[in-house]
C-alpha cells in the first residue's frame, strides 16, 4: 500500500482552512449579536452589527449545505 503523502496534505489543509473560516463566521455573528444587544441596551440603533451577523450565519449555513451536497453528491 502506498500512500500519497501530498494529497493527504492538501486534504488536511483544505480542512484545516474551511474549519477555521467557518468558526472565524460563526464567531463574528456571536460578536455582532453582541454589539447589537449592547447597542439596544444603551438606547442606541445597531442594524449594521444585527445584519453582519446574519450575513455571517447564512454564510456558515450555506458552506454546511455545500458540504452536505459534496458528501451526498
Amino acid at each position: 500500500m502506498k500512500i500519497d503523502w501530498a494529497a493527504l496534505g492538501s486534504v488536511f489543509g483544505v480542512s484545516l482552512s474551511a474549519t477555521v473560516a467557518l468558526v472565524a463566521l460563526f464567531t463574528l455573528g456571536l460578536v455582532g449579536l453582541s454589539k447589537h444587544e449592547a447597542a439596544t441596551e444603551q438606547g442606541g440603533a445597531a442594524t449594521l452589527a444585527r445584519s453582519g451577523a446574519y450575513a455571517c450565519f447564512a454564510l456558515c449555513a450555506a458552506a454546511v449545505a455545500y458540504g452536505i451536497y459534496l458528501i451526498v453528491s
